[in-house]
């Protein structure tokens, strides 16, 4: 904005300026200060506006010099233009000064000198006129400042602002958007800011701008922007049109740089989805530790394994390998589990060949293999056949591999396979995943390998607890079945026995020691003995319970209980005593089929001596 104050220079011309009634009049009317001065620099004339100014009567200023009378600033400003007139040079017009007055008010002056001649072109004197400049100054300063706030604040907000015509042609130049994009000025004023937009959000960011500008409509987007660097960033634009009478006469628009915003989004979304994958595989483990802790042979072990193969991991093949310490060697436990074609491990894997499974278990680590060639350059370094691997590269559908040694308090217990049709990536929070589940499979296959053998022992002493055959006694027909709930219910303490007495009858028990396992067919051991021997030397059935109670009170901890159904039958006739210990009474059928509950006192279980 200019502030162009300074009145035309006067006339230079022969005007006698000792007519006083005329510069009187001039000086009284005129809203400026005036001042004029000898060729000397005195004090000629001055009128009250000056006077004010200085804060000096005009009858002590007329004669004497500015440095007499007036501050320093104000009289180098005088004297120098003063002095340059008289000397002929040319004095700039509206010279700024800062005054202070009597008050203490601060006004701000616009001076300018002008030499006066007479008719024969002599100086007669130089002119001061000066013009009080203090509200235009503030308007000055309060515009300066406001565009400094402006400024600041969009600088404070990585605003970008730009100018364009109403067309869309850039008018003005903007620094810290080519500061930024690194665009020289004559390609920013002949292509503009979309020279800059990444190529693939080019077309539809156009298309939007013209859109705006045949619409006169607030211009909204937001796009990637090259950088100097030849990186891109995001930013969002917002241009409006600025409309006078009804007519657009130009476009303003500024851009927001957003990319930290954006990369926090970007963040937080990846962290989001770590969180849910990170929670998927920890619902995955805890449902296959679950289903894991219900097997109780290898065989369901296994069948868990493939089952969870598939599900937790999408594999397209699982395999499971227990190792025989004996023959250093892995041993399948299924099948399918590895392709058969040339190059591929049999049945039974020596620790020597290489392969994904033997070299988890030789490294105690997991292995693994996202493509073909990853796999061969380990298997290689491994010492494998390189022919070998290559058939069976050839022939194999399978893509990416991954091998878990099965742990079990550091002692390696076999090794699990998991294999993919197509390239695999495994993240690190994946190999953390399968290393954990691999520690479950191995608790879990070592629980069923206990569980197998202890099974198979007990079930050994119970079989060689019970009966061969029973006793063949004439009027009597004896027969006996004896079969386990399921093929995996755990042998326990069912027992029965049938021998003959001295006197000829017949003695025959079916019993039940609480409990599974050895344990259990121990304890039903030492009860059938027992029974024996007191049915032998006293052998009326509440006798023998008595003398069991007293057995099992020595015998047996507290907590165990054992229940049993003994009865003496008479051959010849058919006719028996029984008496039960707080087991279910015996089933009475009739040569006509009819079955019959025998009622009978129940009895309490052994160790808790009632009357029996």
């Amino acid at each position: 904005m200019s502030a162009e104050t300074s009145v035309p220079r006067p006339r230079k011309s022969g005007v006698d300026i000792s007519d006083s009634g005329l510069l009187q009049g001039l000086l009284s009317q005129s809203p400026f200060a005036f001042a004029f001065f000898d060729p000397e620099g005195r004090f000629h004339r001055v009128d009250e506006v000056f006077t004010d100014v200085v804060g000096l009567p005009a009858e002590r200023l007329v004669g004497r010099t500015p440095g007499e009378m007036l501050s320093a600033d104000l009289t180098a400003l005088i004297e120098g233009s003063v002095r340059a007139i008289a000397e002929g040079a040319e004095v700039e017009g509206d010279q700024r000064i800062r005054v202070r007055t009597a008050d203490g008010e601060t006004h701000h002056w616009s001076l300018t000198f002008s030499p006066v001649h007479d008719d024969e072109g002599t100086l007669r004197a130089v002119c001061l006129v000066g013009v009080n400049i203090t509200e235009s100054r503030q308007v000055e300063e309060d515009l300066r400042r406001s565009e400094e706030r402006y400024r600041s604040l969009v600088e404070a907000q990585s605003q970008l602002v730009w100018i364009t015509a109403p067309t869309g042609v850039v008018l003005e130049d903007a620094p810290q958007w080519r500061a930024i994009t690194g665009q020289g000025l004559e390609e920013y004023l002949a292509h503009g800011w979309l020279d800059a937009v990444h190529p693939d959000d080019r077309q539809y960011t156009e298309e939007a701008w013209h859109e705006a500008l045949r619409g006169r409509t607030m211009f909204e987007w937001s796009y990637r922007a090259r950088t100097r660097a030849s990186g891109y960033r995001h930013f969002e634009v917002r241009a409006v049109p600025i409309i006078r009478h009804g007519r657009v006469v130009e476009w303003v628009g500024a851009n927001t740089d957003v990319t930290p915003q954006r990369e926090a989004e970007e963040m937080r979304g990846r962290l989001t989805d770590q969180l849910g994958a990170a929670a998927l595989r920890t619902a995955r483990l805890q449902g296959a530790t679950a289903i894991l802790a219900e097997a109780l042979t290898v065989e369901q072990v296994v069948q868990v394994i493939i089952d969870v193969g598939r599900t937790a991991l999408a594999a397209d093949r699982s395999a499971v390998a227990l190792l025989d310490v004996e023959r250093a060697a892995l041993k399948l436990v299924n099948n399918g589990g590895i392709p058969d074609i040339p190059g591929a491990p049999g049945e039974e894997i020596p620790l020597a060949h290489s392969s994904v499974m033997t070299m988890a278990v030789n490294s105690r680590r997991p292995v693994f293999a996202e493509s073909p060639e990853s796999l061969r350059a380990q298997l290689v370094d491994a010492g494998a056949d390189e022919e070998a691997i290559g058939d069976f590269l050839t022939h194999s559908d399978e893509r990416a591999w991954v091998g878990l040694p099965l742990l079990a308090a550091g002692r390696a217990l076999g090794a699990l396979r998991f294999s993919f049709t197509r390239p695999q990536k495994i993240s690190q929070e994946d190999g953390v995943f399968l290393e954990a589940l691999a520690g479950q499979c191995a608790l879990a296959v070592e629980r069923a390998t206990l569980f197998e053998r202890e099974h198979r022992t007990a079930e050994t002493l119970q079989r060689s607890l019970l009966p061969d055959r029973l006793p063949v006694v004439r009027g009597l027909v004896l027969a006996q079945r004896f079969r386990s709930g399921s093929r995996h219910v755990q042998v326990g303490g069912d027992w029965y026995d049938a021998f003959v007495l001295q006197d000829g009858r017949v003695a025959a028990v079916v019993g039940d020691v609480m409990g599974k396992g050895v344990k259990a067919a121990a304890g039903m051991g030492r009860i059938r003995n027992a029974m024996r021997a007191l049915a032998l030397t006293n052998p009326p059935p509440a006798a023998v319970l008595t003398g069991l109670d007293r057995v099992f009170e020595a015998t047996e901890e507290e907590e165990q209980v054992t229940t049993l159904a003994y009865m003496v039958v008479e051959p010849g006739t058919g006719e028996g005593t029984l008496a039960l210990a707080g087991h279910p009474p015996p089933l009475l059928v009739s040569p006509q089929g009819v079955p019959l509950l025998c009622e009978g006192e129940p009895g309490t279980p052994l160790g808790w001596p009632t009357s029996r």
